[in-house]
């Protein structure tokens, strides 16, 4: 076979066959390792939040171990309350796999470099709750995330008098909560929300919903899209003028990665866009006033809804401190042992003050270069929003002559 360079050798055509053969049973096979792209976290019928009863360890658990606790909040869909807070729910494990550690901001680089990347997780795809009058309700799930939760909320508005701090007082851990997707499997079909005609909301208006994207200071860029879900419906003197499952998109208006001198990153959400399920998009501005966080963060919401890292407290500051003398250590001992075999008439004295600066000078900067906390907020992360101004849910719908003419 000639390609206007001359003929080709057969072995050549061979090989390249059997290059191109093998790079495509490794690219199947590393997508059939990959498994199927968990992309139904947007068209997840429902949110399920679950207290578990008792303390649970993901790295105890086996397959066919049955988990108990209850839903923590009402489960909605569309404009009906399907599970009301305080109804009891089973989890069933279906199996064990290896997953890649979620980032945190809890502890420093030196700790992190050295936690394993990936853990065994246990694997939820089952989910039995059963209600008050005693019936029961199968769910589909997928389970994301275990942890413990705390509440961040913004501080008040600055006021003319100003109010004593209240003291803080030691309180009992917060039980274990894992944020759920569901779907039903006994055939019910799912409430569709019924269309309504054009309604303002009104400013100050407040709504709960949970974030479908991973976000931090640390890997967004200011201008990145991202989606949250409502969980609730938001209901006015007319009825329910937003539904559960409406979605709610905005944007990373600003970021400050974490930088040296242990400063902290800070990260500002704006939220742009309001879509009912089934109608097109209408422009809309909210403020984020509280979230649910993992109860290790170190994370605040300032008066403007921006999240900011924390500074680094004792724990982390000793780590590095620590990390910091082994290193000058290292480097006085490392120096010395340069010079002297270099120089055959060094010896210890004469090296000590040498060794000393150089060893000072590398641990300084290392102190100095180190980056302070950053904010991570997972997906499924809750949060409360509040309207900035009047927003309109829906857009007019036409008139019948006007549709008729259209």
């Amino acid at each position: 076979m000639n390609n206007g360079c001359g003929r080709i050798p057969e072995p050549a055509m061979v090989n390249r066959s059997f290059c191109f053969i093998v790079i495509s049973l490794f690219v199947a096979a590393a997508s059939m390792a990959q498994g199927p792209q968990t992309t139904h976290a947007r068209n997840a019928d429902l949110f399920l939040k679950v207290e578990i009863a008792n303390t649970v360890k993901t790295s105890k658990l086996r397959p066919g171990d049955v988990i108990s606790g209850t839903v923590s909040r009402d489960v909605y869909s569309g404009e009906q309350k399907l599970v009301p807070a305080g109804t009891s729910i089973r989890l069933t494990v279906d199996k064990l796999e290896k997953r890649r550690r979620q980032r945190n901001d809890h502890w420093p680089w030196v700790i992190q470099a050295f936690t394993p990347r990936h853990e065994n997780f246990p694997i939820i795809r089952s989910a039995t709750v059963t209600m008050p009058d005693g019936s029961t309700m199968p769910f589909d799930v997928a389970w994301f995330d275990l942890h413990r939760e705390r509440s961040v909320s913004a501080p008040p508005p600055v006021s003319g008098t100003s109010h004593p701090k209240a003291k803080k007082t030691k309180q009992a851990p917060p039980p274990q909560v894992i944020t759920l997707e569901a779907s039903r499997t006994d055939g019910a079909p799912s409430a569709v929300a019924s269309a309504h005609g054009p309604v303002i909301i009104p400013a100050g208006t407040e709504a709960k919903i949970i974030l479908l994207d991973n976000l931090s200071a640390g890997k967004n860029r200011a201008g990145d899209a991202f989606q949250a879900r409502f969980i609730e419906p938001v209901k006015l003197d007319s009825g329910v003028v937003i539904p559960e499952g409406t979605i709610l998109s905005g944007n990373v208006a600003k970021r400050t990665p974490p930088r040296m001198l242990s400063r902290a990153g800070s990260l500002f959400l704006t939220f742009t866009g309001l879509q009912l399920p089934g109608e097109s998009p209408n422009p809309t501005a909210a403020t984020i006033t509280a979230a649910q966080l993992d109860q290790r963060s170190h994370t605040r919401i300032d008066r403007e809804g921006e999240f900011k890292g924390e500074r680094p407290g004792k724990a982390w500051m000793l780590i590095n401190g620590g990390v910091t003398a082994g290193i000058a250590k290292e480097v006085d001992d490392g120096t010395q042992l340069v010079i002297e075999a270099l120089v055959s008439t060094a010896t210890d004295a004469s090296t000590a003050g040498t060794a000393r600066i150089a060893a000072t000078c590398v641990s300084g900067v290392f102190m100095l270069t180190r980056h302070g906390r950053d904010v991570v907020l997972p997906k499924f992360t809750e949060m409360h929003v509040q309207f900035n101004r009047p927003a309109t849910p829906s857009a007019p719908k036409p008139s019948g002559a006007a549709a008729t003419r259209d």
